[in-house]
């Protein structure tokens, strides 16, 4: 019998496209080709889809992010089924055959927030991960936390900036925000990697951060500032009927002097620790996992997820976010946590491959 045929989707037209060919590089590096045919596709930032490149580049090397190399043959996803059609210049289009399953390893708009997800569905093409409902509330980080304050999980305050209010109201929003003391932190409402996350200490720094997270995104969320500790738990759906499971919690420490996890301290060398498992009472981190799954549940996940959480010096436990489609390297916080949890980097990625073709195409 052949091999079931995984296409490793990469990139994306955002700016975490370099993110994502970091993550699609590790799952390439370790995906078992005895069992599985794989094809490396990406996504440029233009929107083209292209088989990849055999030197293309998935690391950071000399402080120079990755980026989809699109010499190599164009793709279009056909109208009559879940096919890859690649097109190489003055050349017959050559079938590439059914897909057996898509593994999107991609972060941010245009990718993560349901976008691929409803392109994959219409196509009837089976895909790891969240589906599209999942995906574009878990994007939207304002829509996500009325999702789990709904949930019943503890949020902290926040006041979240639209277009029009901006452009119109300004002095309005401004007020609001001021209300929830400073400092305050200011982030798109639906971009990730800590893409335009600022930190400001008064008005005037938080305008030029609301406009600086606009670059980014027109919706912006601010939120006011909490102190504690960053603990994060990963989720994973279960092959059977058990419920998801929950990871051993780990701490996240910011290095290096920099003052909140932004872009750099997750992805350059030495800018961030993770300390697995987190010292936090055994009680507190029980109570986490049952949290993380709840949040995984509230907004029906699939696949894997990692939920964030501050851990206040009263002891208290307060939600931050969900990432249904986490940072994906082998040095990545999820995949960390679930091997120190007992299941390897290699084992993750075959769980995940297996969830997404367990799952028939079309509604859940």
């Amino acid at each position: 019998m052949s091999k079931p045929r995984v296409a490793v989707v990469f990139g994306g037209r955002n700016s975490e496209h370099a993110v994502s060919l970091m993550g699609a590089g590790s799952v390439l590096d370790v995906i078992d080709r005895s069992k599985y045919e794989v094809i490396p596709v990406g996504i440029a930032q233009d929107g083209r889809w292209v088989l990849a490149a055999s030197d293309q580049r998935f690391a950071i090397e000399a402080g120079e992010l990755p980026a989809v190399d699109t010499s190599g043959a164009a793709l279009a996803l056909p109208s009559g089924g879940a096919g890859l059609v690649a097109y190489d210049p003055g050349s017959i289009p050559v079938e590439l055959g059914t897909v057996d399953v898509v593994f999107p390893v991609m972060h941010g708009p245009f990718a993560e927030d349901g976008t691929i997800q409803g392109l994959l569905e219409m196509a009837g093409v089976r895909y790891v991960g969240s589906g599209v409902l999942a995906s574009a509330v878990g994007m939207d980080k304002a829509h996500m936390k009325t999702v789990m304050a709904a949930a019943g999980l503890p949020i902290g305050r926040y006041v979240v900036v639209r277009d029009r209010d901006w452009r119109l109201n300004r002095e309005c929003v401004l007020k609001e925000a001021e209300e929830l003391g400073f400092p305050v932190f200011v982030k798109p409402a639906r971009a990730g990697s800590s893409q335009g996350i600022s930190k400001a200490q008064d008005r005037a720094e938080l305008e030029a951060a609301v406009e600086s997270a606009r670059v980014h995104d027109p919706k912006v969320l601010i939120e006011a500032a909490i102190e504690g500790r960053e603990i994060e738990c990963a989720v994973l759906e279960s092959l059977g009927d058990e419920p998801a499971a929950a990871s051993i919690p780990g701490e996240v420490r910011v290095e290096g002097g920099q003052e909140f996890f932004d872009f750099e301290a997750k992805y350059y060398p030495d800018q961030m620790s993770l300390t697995v498992p987190a010292d936090i009472p055994a009680e507190t981190a029980e109570e986490l996992r049952a949290m993380a799954v709840r949040a995984f549940e509230a907004l029906d996940c699939e696949g894997l997820s990692r939920v964030d959480f501050f851990y206040t010096p009263d002891g208290r436990l307060i939600f931050n976010e969900i990432n249904t489609m986490p940072g994906f390297t082998s040095l990545s916080v999820a995949p960390q946590l679930w091997a120190a949890s007992g299941l390897s980097y290699p084992q993750l990625v075959d769980r995940l491959i297996q969830l997404a073709l367990s799952r028939s195409p079309g509604l859940r």
